[in-house]
């Protein structure tokens, strides 16, 4: 199977090993990947502004290159809602735009869902506590949010689960949002940083070593607060686990928030 790789721009100019581990994961499972070098931003940045006109041209050109893809496959679940529950305003009507909401899919429910896989072969002998984005656990369902009397599930949880020697921890509030929201992190600066404090609080009572996340956006905004405050937490992407990363570097212990 051949597909389409969408890395999201922060990834590709900051997190590029958050890229290379989502092929490796991918090829790994006897996937065919290929990367068309003309992808930009998909636009959500811009939607989120209300900068319309400026996500159109965006979203037409992805629709352009990876319209032919059998699937597309994204390491990030804000990404792939955008596409799949956002694009409607720029492209309704379009050639090829239906199929291309159905097919563009985020890391873990591509492999679940196409590839039928139920255990990532890893080890990763760690405290870990599982982010749940808000993009990807309710728009995307890749869980069942807890305001949903539902039956219980996590896509992203169920991989992790099968990694040899991990360890997941249980958080008090285990899918609240962690206040970055992409613009809305510069706009409200201040309810921002208060709700990624008590996120990082939640995993440091559970005990985790290592968060980890569908989407590397979320842990970019709780790794700042991390090392400005000095804590004692890690942040993986969930591909890097996948792929057998070894933990990081230890974060800085001396507090920078004076």
């Amino acid at each position: 199977m051949q597909i389409g790789l969408f890395i999201p721009c922060y990834i590709d100019q900051l997190f590029p090993d958050v890229g290379m581990a989502t092929v490796e994961v991918l090829e790994k499972h006897g996937v065919r990947v290929d990367f068309p070098i003309e992808q930009t931003c998909c636009g959500q940045p811009m939607a989120n502004t209300g900068c319309v006109e400026d996500t159109r041209p965006l979203a037409e050109r992805f629709l352009a290159i990876f319209r032919d893809y059998p699937y597309v496959v994204c390491p990030s679940g804000s990404c792939v809602s955008m596409v799949r529950h956002h694009y409607e305003a720029y492209l309704a009507g379009r050639p090829g735009f239906e199929e291309l909401k159905r097919k563009t899919m985020e890391l873990c429910e591509f492999l679940i869902e196409v590839l039928g896989i139920e255990r990532i072969d890893a080890r990763f002998p760690h405290r870990v506590g599982l982010h749940n984005s808000c993009h990807g656990h309710r728009e995307l369902r890749l869980g069942a949010a807890s305001e949903l009397v539902i039956r219980p599930y996590n896509k992203v949880r169920k991989l992790l689960e099968s990694v040899e020697g991990i360890r997941l921890t249980e958080l008090d509030r285990p899918d609240e949002c962690c206040g970055f929201g992409g613009t809305f992190a510069v706009n409200e600066q201040a309810v921002s940083t208060l709700m990624g404090l008590d996120r990082l609080k939640d995993h440091q009572q559970a005990g985790s070593e290592v968060i980890t996340a569908a989407d590397m956006s979320c842990l970019m905004h709780l790794d700042g607060l991390i090392r400005r405050n000095g804590q004692p937490l890690r942040v993986m992407h969930v591909a890097q686990i996948f792929a057998g990363r070894p933990l990081p570097g230890s974060p800085p212990t001396t507090s920078l928030a004076k």
